[in-house]
């Protein structure tokens, strides 16, 4: 029984940790998998209507359990790897597929599903390892993730909070566009918190959530730059073609390919 447990431990080892052709495919049919079910919980949480059968529930609850215990028994240190957030946020997500079948389907809990968005991070973490021009971009793919995490995110608690309360939030999509126009100050005014709950969740998102958005979404769309520390100044973002250091007029040593897209 011993040898069977640590065989299997083996076998897992090296599909999730592995550096082989198949264990790449594995791991690249797990973040497949990840992305489809992001998507699936996303429309399926802008339905706002009760559903009968929940079959397809059960079946991704099955396939991330799996996965689960086989990431635990892969894992080295399963203390830590139990108790980080990305676990948690895997167990709460399992949770909220099954728990239909032993209460009333609430709304929020198709909500709580947008906590699978935190399985996009493993997605850059393959792409660094995967691909050069990747991590050539990488800043602007992981402000990119970290936007979509936090607007989805955002919206999910703007829902579950007010969908009770305001007549005007009837569904996710409302819930969306709420803080859509919120997070880039367009305010609109058709949709708006009427209770004292809402109205501080509100000025919440508008102090932290603005400044953020923001933030990230400069991230995105500003011109590409090296990350290379200049030995006398430390401005560390650079042309990727530059020679000199606009700062200082330092020479630069850019590490290159030869070409840039």
């Amino acid at each position: 029984m011993a040898d069977t447990k640590r065989s299997l431990q083996t076998i897992l080892r090296q599909l999730y940790f592995g550096d082989t052709v198949g264990s790449r495919a594995f791991r690249y049919a797990l973040l497949l998998f990840d992305l489809v079910t992001i998507g699936y919980f996303i429309v399926s949480s802008m339905i706002d209507k009760d559903r009968i059968h929940h079959e397809l529930d059960y079946a991704i609850a099955a396939v991330l359990a799996l996965d689960y215990v086989a990431r635990l028994i892969a894992e080295r240190r399963r203390t830590k790897y139990v108790f980080s957030f990305t676990s948690l946020a895997d167990l709460v997500v399992i949770v909220s597929l099954v728990a239909p079948a032993f209460f009333e389907n609430f709304a929020f809990l198709r909500v709580v599903r947008m906590l699978r968005l935190m399985r996009s991070y493993h997605l850059l973490k393959e792409l660094r390892q995967a691909s050069k021009w990747f991590r050539r971009n990488e800043e602007i793919f992981q402000s990119g993730i970290n936007l979509i995490v936090f607007i989805f995110v955002v919206t999910a608690l703007v829902f579950v909070v007010e969908n009770d309360r305001n007549a005007n939030i009837n569904n996710y999509l409302d819930a969306l566009y709420f803080t859509v126009t919120t997070l880039t100050t367009t305010g609109f005014g058709d949709i708006t918190m009427t209770d004292s709950v809402g109205r501080l969740m509100t000025v919440v998102i508008m102090i932290f959530g603005v400044a953020l958005f923001l933030r990230l979404v400069q991230t995105i769309f500003r011109p590409a730059k090296v990350n290379l520390s200049c030995p006398d100044c430390g401005l560390n973002r650079h042309d990727p073609d530059a020679v000199h250091c606009k700062h200082c007029g330092r020479i630069l040593n850019i590490p290159t390919e030869g070409t840039w897209d």
